[in-house]
C-alpha cells in the first residue's frame, strides 16, 4: 500500500465529505475525551444532542469532578452504558486532583485513568494532542479487514495487524485528521452493509473490492439476543408515583424504577406483579390495570415489560432507595430509557392513567 498516496487521497476525501459534527470545532482535550467516551456503542446522531447539553452543564473537567454522582447519571440518562458515566466522573476527580485539572498528555499517565483503554487514549493522544498514535474502532478495523482482505469477524483478533498498518501509514502532521478520517470512512462509505465503493477514496488500495469479497468482509455478525418479560407496577397515590433504586452494582446500577420484576415460566404477568410487589416490598396489589407494553434492548437481551397502573396495601414507605414522587419530580431522577418510556406515558395526560394497554418500542 502506498502510504503517501493513501494519506493524500484519504486527506482530501475528508477535507470535502466530513460532516460538520459540535466535537470536531474544538481541540480542548477534555471535550474531545467527552465527545469519545459518548461514542462508544452510541450513534453519532444520538450523541449530538447529549454532548450539547453535557459541555454546557459541565464545560471543564472541574465541574465535572464537583458534580454528584446523581447529577452526573442524570446528565447521562438515556445514553445507556452507564459505567461510562461512572468512570468520566472518576477520572475527573482524579485529573483534578493529580493534574490541575487538566488532560494528561502522555500515553502512560491517561492509561492510568479510569474508561482509558487503548482506543480512548489514542484518540485522545492524536486528536486532543497531534501524537501519532493509531486508533482501532469498528469502523477503522471494518476498513482495514477489507483493505488488508482479512478473513473473520471483526472481533479484535486482527487488531494486531492492522495496529501495525496503522503506525506505519500514520503521518507526523496532524495524526487526528487522518484517524478522524478513517473513522469518516468506515461510517460513511466502508459500510457494514451495502459498502459505497464507488465514493471510497481509497478502492484502489482495497484487496477486499479488487476481490469482489467486501460485502463478507468482515464476516457478518450472528447474535441471538435474550427475551426477557417482566411485569412492572405504577403504584400510585395521592397523585404521587413510588420508584425505587437499583443496587450500586451491576446491570443500570445506581438508577431509579419503577418495581417489578421477571416473568417466570407458566405465571401471568399479573401473577408475576403480585409476586414481585410481596417480595420486594411486601405489599398486596389493592386494583391493578394495564397502562402499556415497552419494549427495549440491551447488548444481549431484549426485554418486554408488561406495565400496570396499581395501587396497593400498606402503602409502600419512603427510604434512601425508595421515593413517592410527582410527575413534575421524575426529571430529577435518572433512569433508565424503558423507565423512561413509562414516565412520559404518564404525563401525557390523565387519560393514559385510567388504564389502557398500548405499545411503545425502542
Amino acid at each position: 500500500m502506498d502510504r503517501n498516496g493513501f494519506n493524500r487521497n484519504l486527506r482530501c476525501w475528508y477535507r470535502r465529505h466530513a460532516r460538520d459534527l459540535p466535537w470536531r470545532r474544538t481541540s480542548d482535550p477534555y471535550k474531545v475525551w467527552v465527545s469519545e467516551i459518548m461514542l462508544q456503542q452510541t450513534t453519532v446522531s444520538a450523541v449530538i444532542p447529549y454532548y450539547e447539553r453535557w459541555i454546557e452543564k459541565f464545560p471543564d473537567v472541574g465541574s465535572v469532578a464537583r458534580a454528584s454522582p446523581a447529577e452526573i447519571l442524570k446528565a447521562w440518562q438515556g445514553l445507556g452504558y452507564y459505567q461510562r458515566a461512572r468512570n468520566v466522573h472518576k477520572a475527573a476527580q482524579i485529573i483534578c486532583e493529580c493534574y490541575g485539572g487538566t488532560l494528561p498528555a502522555d500515553k502512560e499517565n491517561l492509561r492510568r485513568l479510569p474508561g482509558f483503554g487503548a482506543y480512548t487514549t489514542g484518540a485522545v493522544l492524536s486528536i486532543a494532542f497531534q501524537k501519532a498514535e493509531p486508533i482501532i474502532d469498528a469502523n477503522v478495523r471494518r476498513v482495514f479487514m477489507r483493505l488488508l482482505l482479512l478473513d473473520g469477524k471483526a472481533d479484535g483478533r486482527h487488531d494486531g495487524v492492522i495496529s501495525g498498518e496503522l503506525k506505519r501509514l500514520l503521518p507526523a502532521r496532524a495524526p487526528g485528521d487522518f484517524n478522524q478520517a478513517l473513522m469518516e470512512l468506515g461510517a460513511t462509505v466502508c459500510r457494514s452493509q451495502l459498502p459505497l465503493c464507488s465514493q471510497c477514496p481509497v478502492r484502489n488500495a482495497c484487496q477486499a473490492y479488487h476481490k469482489g469479497v467486501q460485502e463478507i468482509i468482515p464476516e457478518p455478525k450472528t447474535k441471538k439476543l435474550k427475551d426477557i418479560y417482566a411485569a412492572i407496577a405504577v403504584i400510585r397515590h395521592k397523585g404521587r408515583f413510588f420508584i425505587q433504586r437499583r443496587p450500586l452494582s451491576g446491570l443500570l446500577a445506581g438508577l431509579w424504577e419503577f418495581p417489578g420484576g421477571q416473568i417466570q415460566e407458566g405465571e401471568t404477568s399479573r401473577r408475576a406483579l403480585e409476586r414481585e410487589l410481596d417480595e420486594e416490598l411486601g405489599v398486596a396489589i389493592q386494583s391493578a390495570v394495564p397502562l402499556m407494553n415497552v419494549r427495549h434492548f440491551y447488548t444481549q437481551f431484549r426485554v418486554h415489560l408488561s406495565v400496570w397502573l396499581c395501587s396497593a396495601r400498606p402503602i409502600p414507605k419512603s427510604d434512601e432507595t425508595h421515593r413517592w414522587v410527582r410527575s413534575r419530580e421524575f426529571s430529577d431522577y435518572a433512569m433508565p430509557s424503558g423507565s423512561v418510556k413509562i414516565v412520559e406515558r404518564l404525563r401525557e395526560g390523565r387519560a393514559c392513567l385510567t388504564g389502557g394497554a398500548g405499545c411503545v418500542s425502542e
